[in-house]
C-alpha cells in the first residue's frame, strides 16, 4: 500500500549490466513482491479468482475505480502474465490515517489491528481453498511445487488448455505495518499462521518510525527484531523512516528486502527529503546484505511531477530506469526486482502507457534488454533476486 512522495528519475545512465547468461528457471517467470490482495478483497469486494477487465465491469458505477483505480489484477492476468509468485499482504491503515469513511479497515489499537490482519489471513486461506491455482507458500518445498507447475511442456510440444491449467500462483504472505503483533514474542504466532515477511512500518507504528511519522526504532521495536531473526522470518524496510532503516540493518541479523520502493534518486524539495523512496546510501547497505528491493511502476513514483491528469504519458522505460539506477548503485543485478504494489491505491490509469494489467509487467523486461541487459540479467530483475531470497529466507 502507498503513501504518496515524490522524486524523479536520474537521468544519468552508464552503466551497462553484462553478466554470464545464465537461466534461473526454464521460463521467463515474474515474482511480484507487493499486491494488495486481502485488503481489496474485503474492501472493495474484488473477486481475484475473475479477470480484471470482469472487475472492472462489475465495479462500473460504484466508487471503487474512484477510490483505488481501474483493477489491474485478476488470476487470468497473473497466469498470461507468468507472475508465479506474489508476496500477498496485510494491510489495515491506523485511524489516524484513515483514507475516508468508505475505508472499513482501520485499527484504534493493536487488539483490533490483530482482529483486522488475521481477518485477511482467513481470506488468503479461502482463496485458496476456493480456487486452486492459487497456493499458499510456506516453506521451500512449496516454493519449489509452485515453480514446478510452470515448468515447460516436453520438447517439440505446445503448451495446451490442460498445461495450463495445471499453473499456481504462489503466495507468501507479508504484514505491512506490525502494530497487529501485539507484543513481539506474538510473532511466532503470526509465524505459526503463515506469515513469511514483516514490515515494521507503514506510517509509523508502535515498533518503527514511518512514512510521514519519522522516529526511530522503539524498544519494543527491537526486541521484535531480536524475535524475527530467532524465528528465521523475512524483514521487509519499505515504509521505514531513514532512521529506522538504518537502525533495522544494525539490530536484525536476518534476511532483509524492501518489497516496494523506489530509488530517491533525485528530489525536488533539497530541505525535506522523502522516507518513502530509499537514498543511494540505503541501496547500497541493502544490497550488502544480499537485499534486494521491488520497484513500484506508480507514475508518480517514476516522476515527481505526474499527476492523474497528465493521463498514461510515461513509458516503461522510466521503470527500467529506476532499475537501471540500482544496478549502477549496486554494481550488479542482483539486488533489484519487482513490487508492483498494483491496486495499492491506484490503478490503471496511473501506470505507464504500455501497461494496463498485471500481466504487463513482462513489458518490463523488454525494456531492459533494449537499454543492453542481457537475459541472465533480466532473468534476475524479473524473478531471480527474489527466488534467492526466498530459498534463503523461507523454512525448510
Amino acid at each position: 500500500m502507498f503513501i504518496v512522495s515524490l522524486f524523479i528519475v536520474q537521468c544519468s545512465l552508464n552503466l551497462t549490466i553484462t553478466l554470464p547468461d545464465t537461466t534461473i528457471h526454464a521460463m521467463p517467470l515474474i515474482v511480484d513482491a507487493h499486491q494488495d490482495l486481502a485488503w481489496n478483497a474485503i474492501t472493495f469486494k474484488r473477486d481475484y479468482s475473475q479477470s480484471a477487465l470482469a472487475i472492472r465491469e462489475s465495479e462500473k458505477g460504484t466508487d471503487a475505480p474512484i477510490k483505488n483505480g481501474l483493477c489491474t489484477i485478476g488470476l487470468p492476468e497473473l497466469l498470461q502474465g507468468e507472475v508465479a509468485i506474489v508476496f500477498g499482504t496485510l494491510f489495515a491503515s491506523p485511524m489516524r490515517r484513515k483514507m475516508g469513511e468508505w475505508d472499513g479497515i482501520a485499527y484504534a489499537d493493536s487488539d483490533q489491528a490483530h482482529k483486522l490482519y488475521s481477518q485477511q489471513l482467513d481470506y488468503y486461506n479461502r482463496l485458496t481453498d476456493e480456487h486452486p491455482q492459487f497456493a499458499l507458500i510456506h516453506n521451500k518445498n512449496d516454493l519449489e511445487k509452485v515453480l514446478a507447475t510452470w515448468s515447460n511442456p516436453p520438447e517439440g510440444s505446445k503448451p495446451s488448455g490442460e498445461f495450463n491449467a495445471k499453473r499456481k500462483v504462489g503466495i507468501v504472505r507479508l504484514i505491512e505495518g506490525a502494530d497487529c503483533i501485539r507484543e513481539p514474542q506474538e510473532a511466532e504466532w503470526w509465524m505459526e499462521h503463515g506469515v513469511r515477511i514483516i514490515g515494521l512500518a507503514w506510517t509509523g507504528t508502535k515498533y518503527s518510525g514511518g512514512t510521514g511519522e519519522p522516529a526511530p526504532l522503539t524498544p519494543e521495536g527491537r526486541r521484535l527484531l531480536r524475535v524475527m531473526s530467532d524465528l528465521g522470518l523475512i524483514l521487509d524496510l519499505s515504509h521505514s523512516s531513514d532512521q529506522s532503516f538504518f537502525e533495522s540493518l544494525d539490530h536484525f541479523e536476518g534476511t532483509v528486502i524492501t518489497s516496494h520502493a523506489n530509488p530517491r534518486a533525485l528530489w525536488l524539495d533539497e530541505v525535506k527529503a522523502p522516507e518513502r523512496a530509499l537514498s543511494d546510501d540505503m541501496i547500497r547497505q541493502l544490497a550488502e546484505r544480499d537485499g534486494v528491493m521491488g520497484i513500484v511502476p506508480y507514475n508518480r513514483f517514476l516522476k515527481a511531477t505526474w499527476k492523474v491528469s497528465d493521463g498514461k504519458t510515461l513509458s516503461v522505460n522510466h521503470i527500467a530506469a529506476m532499475i537501471d539506477h540500482v544496478c549502477q548503485i549496486t554494481g550488479s543485478a542482483d539486488h533489484v526486482g519487482m513490487g508492483s504494489d498494483l491496486d495499492g491505491g491506484f490503478g490503471a490509469e496511473s501506470i505507464p502507457a504500455e501497461m494496463d494489467t498485471v500481466a504487463d509487467l513482462k513489458k518490463v523486461e523488454e525494456a531492459l534488454k533494449a537499454k543492453g541487459y542481457n537475459d541472465g540479467d533480466t532473468e534476475k530483475i524479473m524473478s531471480g533476486n527474489w527466488l534467492r531470497i526466498l530459498r534463503k529466507g523461507l523454512p525448510a
